[in-house]
Order: C-alpha cells, then structure tokens, then sequence
C-alpha cells in the first residue's frame, strides 16, 4: 500500500465521512451547536443567517469594514464619504456574527470534543469580490478588498478555534457559489485571477489546516482543481463524469472529494435511495473511465448540497440523517466488486 493510501485512510476527511455545509436554520445558538455535533460525524460549527443576518458569509466577512454594510440579503452598500477600504485586523467573536461559533465552541468544552476533527467555513474572496462590485466597487478595489477580509477571517477564526480545541484537526471551507459564473464572458475577473486569489486566500491557514472550497452548483471542475485546494465539495450530477480524468488526478494526489448527495432546494426525499444510486452512477462512470474505486471510496466525503437554513429543523434533520445514511453505504459496501461488475 502506498503512503498516499495510508495517509488518506488516516485522515477523518475521507473514506465516506459525512459533514455538513454550515448554515442552520436554528434561531437558538446553544441547540443548533447541539445539532452541529450530534447529527454529523464531523462535528460542523454551524452560521445561523436565520437567527441574525450579521451572521449571514458576506456579512460576517465584512463585519467592522467603515463605510460598509450588508442587508438581510446579503445586499453590500456603500457609503462613499465613510468607505475607508481598511479591513480590521481582529474580529469581533463575541459579537453577533458569531453566536453560532461561540455556542459551539461552549458546547465543544462541556463534551470534550477536543480532539475529534471539525469543520467550518467562510465566504470565499471570489463571491466576496462579486459582491462588492455589484455594490459599485471597481473591480481591483472590490477583490483586493475581497481577499483581504476573506484571509483575515480565515487567520483569526483558525486560531479561535484551535485555542478552544488544540488537538482538533480542522477542516475549512470557502463558500464560493459565484464561482459557477466563473467562466462567462462578462465574470468581473478572468480564471487564472480566481484561482491565484483562492489561493492567496487559503495560504492564510496554517499548514495543519485543511483548506476546502465549496461550489454548490455546475461549474469548471479544472480550474476549481487549480486552485490546490485538499477538498473540492460539489453536488452530485451526471455532468462530474466528464470530468473523470481530472477528478482521478486529483484523487491520485491526495485530493479529497466531498460529494454533495442530499438535495436541499425543491422537495426534500423520503428515503437516501435516490441519492446513494445518483452517486453510484457517477461513481460507476468514473471507474469505467479509469478511476480506482477504492481509491475513490477512501478519498471521498458525504455531505448535503448547501446549507440547511432555508428549512425547518425537523427538515434540516431529516436531511442530515439521509446524507449520513449514504455516508454508512459508502463504508459497508465492497465498492471494488460492486463497480467492477457494474451495479
């Protein structure tokens, strides 16, 4: 066996490990953190949009920026005689962008979670950037402003939850939805850009960290890749086959695959049966193109399409209980001998 092998079948993001995306739809912090640890395996600090739009992503990420501010929405506007461009070098943890994180981290102490790996995740500097500039920001200002902002939060957050969970392995993602715009005509940055900036921005971790981005729609799978990241997380659909090769390569090198099964638009399934065939279609797809499937199983993770705050909580469980239903398939299964025969 391989170090590669070793090193993935060693790490708690692989081999079929479900997580969550990150945004609930509780208004009370101490039960959403609850929540956050008891229905996903990797234990996923939540945002709570529902109970405070300062803890909607664009909103947290520019939390402090003079002459800024952000609607419920998400909406930036600008106040041109306040706009200073300066992003604070420290972030306000206690205030009300991060209930969620606070009650986590609480609850974290009192189960002594230190020590089982955990997830999070922020606005990435390309949606940032897009934001801006429909503020009416130039495009250098809105994405310098964008990535310096994004890799403040990235730096700070890592270490408020490295000191409150030391020997945790943590997990961070960058919501990046913009990105499926990415290579239209008119995006406000060309690729290579966006992939230099995502880096740039991940490069703010420390090296123990592991840096994910998540695109919850269709996009271009190569350049998503270029960015280096050691996760990709995106939803499960027939268009992933024709990305195989580069997919397998990025398996090869170590990369992580998280694997969106759950939908969380439109009507919400009663059963995970649907979601576990889609996957395994893909898969089957893969394989037939030349991807190893146990090196694909070990190198992937489950979890939901998006965030769960649009729905209720008894529908945010019920989806989080399906995702991890497919994530027990994809270990109990001998996927070698399934794919090889084609099921």
């Amino acid at each position: 066996m391989s170090n590669d092998d070793l090193a993935c079948m060693a790490s708690p993001f692989a081999d079929g490990a479900v997580v969550g995306i990150g945004s609930l739809p509780h208004n009370d912090p101490a039960k959403a953190a609850a929540f956050a640890i008891g229905e996903f395996e990797i234990a996923t600090i939540p945002t709570l949009p529902n109970r405070s739009s300062a803890e909607g992503m664009i909103a947290q990420a520019l939390a402090g920026v003079a002459g800024l501010s952000v609607d419920e929405r998400g909406t930036v506007a600008v106040d041109s005689t306040g706009f200073t461009g300066e992003v604070p070098r420290k972030i306000d943890i206690n205030g009300d962008a991060y209930m969620g994180l606070d009650a986590f981290l609480e609850l974290a102490g009192d189960v002594h979670l230190d020590g089982s790996p955990v997830k999070w995740q922020c606005v990435g500097p390309i949606t940032l950037g897009v934001a801006l500039c429909r503020a009416g920001l130039d495009r250098a200002t809105a994405f310098d402003l964008a990535l310096a902002a994004v890799r403040t939060q990235l730096s700070e957050l890592s270490k408020v939850v490295a000191a409150a969970m030391p020997s945790s392995q943590q997990m961070v993602f960058l919501d990046e939805p913009s990105f499926i715009d990415l290579m239209s005509p008119d995006f406000p940055i060309p690729p290579d850009e966006a992939i230099d900036r995502l880096s740039s921005a991940m490069a703010a971790l420390p090296v123990s960290t592991t840096s994910g981005i998540h695109v919850c729609g269709s996009c271009d799978v190569a350049t998503l890749l270029a960015a280096g990241a050691g996760v990709v997380s995106v939803p499960v659909t027939s268009q992933l086959i024709e990305w195989a090769g580069y997919l397998t390569q990025y398996l090869g090198d170590g990369g992580i695959i998280a694997w969106g099964v759950l939908p969380t638009d439109g009507p919400i399934p009663m059963t995970s049966d649907r979601s576990w065939r889609a996957l395994s279609d893909v898969w089957c797809g893969m394989v037939e193109r030349g991807c190893d499937p146990v090196l694909l199983r070990r190198g992937s993770m489950i979890t939901p399409h998006c965030g769960l705050a649009q729905h209720s909580v008894g529908v945010a469980r019920r989806i989080a209980r399906l995702t991890a239903d497919v994530g027990h398939r994809v270990k109990d299964q001998s996927t070698a001998t399934r794919f090889a025969l084609g099921a």
